[in-house]
């Protein structure tokens, strides 16, 4: 049953004073917005438990999220960082449904703060969010489509200070040179060679990170793009015009003078 706009600002509200009173050492457990939402999350988990089909279980999914965003919404404009199970799964059920800007969103509070995954999650959380975001991101650019640029460059940016092993962050800068380099071969608007660079520079990256992580042939694509846009660059080169000064006036004849001929002063007197 859906809520009314009433019920969802309420619910929102409450959901905010009881993560304001909350301190960042407790957890969630016991506050009674918080309770209803987990007992609503472990019967959500059952019914997707009933579920074999992967994409079954994201359509469904996408069917049960909207009912937490009230209470996502409060947590993350009052909450002090106590630890949440209900928020941070709603993070990686967002992820599952290609929401990555609203997985970033809860992702930004869950670094913040600390919080942990639940404990049937292996990776810590700036890990998951690294991976999983720049995995779906390699599964786009493989299949000939894009993916943002914004919410890739903002999982680096968010993860950047937090611990994970090499070869997940190197997915990442992987995911962003290939970015890079397919708007600069396919958007005409941009500067090619500065998104060129800017594909060399996280390709390089990824590289130094783990050395087989898959981008040294696109590296090589994109030194050879970058030598071509060079190359194609026109020479600077004069006019063959001679400068301004040297310009005969309008009225003068080439190879002429303006001046009256001189007449030379010998002293001798006049022969009249």
């Amino acid at each position: 049953m859906s809520l009314s706009p009433a019920q969802i600002n309420q619910l929102r509200k409450r959901a905010a004073l009881e993560a304001a009173a909350t301190a960042p050492a407790q957890t969630m457990a016991g506050a009674t917005t918080y309770e209803l939402q987990l007992a609503q999350l472990h019967q959500d988990r059952l019914r997707l438990s009933q579920i074999q089909s992967t994409e079954g279980k994201v359509a469904l999914k996408a069917q049960l999220l909207p009912a937490y965003v009230p209470y996502v919404d409060g947590v993350l404009a009052a909450g002090r960082g106590a630890q949440d199970e209900v928020l941070t799964t709603v993070m990686v059920w967002r992820i599952d449904i290609g929401d990555y800007a609203g997985a970033l969103d809860i992702g930004e509070y869950v670094l913040k703060h600390g919080l942990k995954m639940p404990d049937r999650f292996e990776r810590n959380t700036a890990c998951m969010l690294a991976e999983e975001i720049a995995e779906e991101a390699l599964k786009a650019h493989k299949a000939g489509s894009t993916f943002s640029l914004t919410d890739l460059n903002r999982a680096a940016q968010l993860t950047a200070q937090h611990d994970m092993p090499d070869q997940a962050r190197s997915k990442l800068h992987l995911a962003l040179g290939r970015g890079y380099a397919w708007v600069a071969e396919n958007d005409p608007e941009v500067d090619q060679a500065d998104w060129l660079m800017n594909a060399k520079r996280e390709l390089s990256r990824a590289i130094e990170l783990h050395d087989k992580c898959g981008a040294k042939k696109d590296l090589e694509r994109v030194d050879r793009l970058l030598k071509k846009h060079a190359e194609s660059k026109p020479a600077t080169t004069g006019t063959g015009e001679p400068p301004a000064n040297d310009q005969p006036a309008p009225d003068q004849e080439a190879g002429e003078s303006n001046a009256e001929p001189s007449t030379t002063d010998t002293g001798a007197p006049s022969a009249n």
